[in-house]
């Protein structure tokens, strides 16, 4: 019998009359844009009322509207009372202006006291790297963290300010998300106006018996889930939040670890999904920076989503987590003497003289110095 405003606003407008049986002075201090003002005395039969459409009543606080709806309900009518009244409403539209107001000023503190360090590098990455080209529709993929979330008002950035056509999907795949978690980043999406798709899957259950390995299996079946639900919303690429720290400490965890020379590259083709392309565009922006810019608008992300650790982003596991927490440290004391370590960790990979690698993977295949080194001439 009751709606809410939240409800109301899902109707398309031709879906529903709105009818406010307040009394003339209280509607001359305030009313709703569109609403029709008639005596309760005076609805059945009105000829300026559509009774084939949805009639919303709205009192004061939605104490009165609750009866008169249920009374034209009793008559056969579809109606409904507007719950909380006019006062809800009231307090509804505060909101949103608060809301509307927040996102300007984020969005400025992008165009302004972050654009050398964030908007520029953002600029830059997308450039240099290709990764966003004339009639691309690309998914942007929200996770709910600080560093997904700078991402979509990046990109409503780039739309107002690029030079040739392309589309955007702000897209979040909930796999099974706690419920107090989801709310939290349906609620930031709303307070920085990020209009988010969201869809539904049955990943963390499906995981969560995994004995070996879960994370790793979570993490690729959430890339696989993003790609397909992109796929058919018609999109050619998929946007991720890694960001320059991401790249740096997956070169190191590679080397110390790992046993081998990779990194995270700003741009990849989908092998199971033909004609989809993974895409980093926050590759060159520092994770000091991002949180700069969260603190500085007072903004509150989730650390992760995960149901069952809530401790992670990225799906790592306990032994990665202490692994990416040790080559921070690392990282942390090697700056102590050579504050640029960072920067040349992150182009020791640009700058690769295969001249002096003893062995080399390309395209699936091993290579090794000696391959050709008989027929070199000696220097």
């Amino acid at each position: 019998m009751e709606i809410t405003i939240q409800e109301v606003n899902q109707l398309s407008k031709g879906q529903y009359q709105l009818i406010d049986i307040r009394s003339e002075i209280e509607i001359a201090h305030g009313a709703i844009p569109g609403a029709l003002c008639i005596d309760i005395d005076k609805i059945e039969g009105n000829p300026a009322i559509d009774f084939s459409k949805k009639l919303i009543i709205c009192c004061s606080r939605g104490e009165t509207s609750l009866e008169a709806a249920r009374e034209l309900v009793e008559k056969g009518y579809d109606a409904a009372s507007l719950s909380g009244g006019y006062t809800a409403w009231l307090l509804y539209h505060f909101e949103e202006e608060r809301k509307k107001e927040i996102s300007k000023e984020v969005e400025q503190s992008i165009r302004k006291k972050f654009r050398k360090n964030i908007w520029c590098r953002f600029t830059k990455a997308i450039n240099r790297y290709e990764l966003v080209k004339e009639g691309d529709r690309i998914a942007v993929c929200i996770s709910g963290g600080k560093d997904s979330m700078l991402m979509a008002k990046l990109f409503q950035e780039l739309k107002l300010h690029n030079k040739f056509p392309f589309e955007v999907k702000f897209l979040v795949m909930d796999p099974g998300y706690s419920p107090v978690n989801r709310t939290v980043i349906e609620e930031n999406a709303k307070k920085l106006n990020i209009p988010i798709t969201i869809f539904e899957s049955d990943i963390f259950e499906s995981v969560y018996h995994v004995e070996k390995s879960p994370c790793y299996l979570c993490a690729r079946m959430r890339r696989g889930h993003l790609y397909h639900f992109a796929k058919e919303l018609g999109c050619n690429k998929i946007a991720v939040g890694h960001h320059y720290d991401d790249v740096i400490e997956t070169i190191l965890m590679g080397m110390l670890y790992g046993a081998q020379v990779q990194t995270m590259m700003p741009k990849l083709h989908s092998t199971n999904f033909e004609g989809m392309e993974l895409i980093r565009p926050l590759y060159l922006i520092r994770e000091d920076d991002i949180k700069a810019w969260r603190d500085y608008n007072d903004l509150h992300f989730i650390q992760c989503a995960c149901k069952f650790t809530d401790t992670c982003t990225t799906c790592n596991n306990e032994e990665n987590r202490s692994k990416r927490v040790e080559i921070k440290e690392l990282i942390r004391e090697m700056k102590k003497t050579n504050p640029f370590v960072e920067t040349n960790i992150f182009k020791s990979v640009e700058n690769v003289n295969l001249d002096t690698v003893v062995g080399y993977k390309a395209k699936g295949v091993r290579h090794c110095f000696l391959d050709d080194y008989e027929g070199e001439k000696a220097e």
